[in-house]
């Protein structure tokens, strides 16, 4: 609905889906210490974050008056630094085709698979994650890779 009255409006479509984001992640924040770590990452690094935050802060201040999860999510924003967060891939689909697999629609499982390894800290260089890779996933054709 937002989405339809922001364009009718002639919004910008970055301000429309701004706002889209914020309307659809604002429940997120209840589960905030709930989350894998990898999760609790990726819901820090969205574009425009800070907006998020604030959004939260809001609605916790003339709701309930908590703010126990702004502060958790607050103070996580502040220690972690950005390449924590988004951190340089470790493994490449190039680098799943080096290693035996056929490209194909599970790359993107693969590769969100290695890097939630890699933001859970049960990764940190490419040969762990590749690894990491060989445990967990078989190629198609469901022979071992040569390594």
């Amino acid at each position: 609905m937002a989405v339809q009255i922001l364009g009718r409006l002639r919004w910008s479509n970055r301000e429309i889906r701004q706002v889209e984001s914020l309307v659809a992640n604002h429940l997120r924040f209840k589960d905030v210490r709930k989350m894998r770590e990898s999760t609790l990452k990726r819901f820090l690094r969205q574009e425009g974050f800070a907006e998020h935050l604030e959004l939260h802060r809001l609605d916790c201040a003339m709701s309930h008056r908590l703010l126990d999860n702004y502060e958790f999510v607050k103070r996580k924003s502040e220690e972690l630094p950005r390449e924590a967060l988004k951190p340089r891939p470790l493994v490449t689909g190039h680098d799943l085709i080096a290693a035996g697999y056929h490209p194909g629609p599970a790359f993107s499982r693969m590769l969100a698979a290695i890097e939630d390894a890699q933001l859970e800290g049960q990764v940190g260089a490419r040969e762990e994650a590749l690894d990491w890779v060989r445990a967990r996933f078989h190629p198609p054709d469901g022979q071992p890779v040569a390594y």
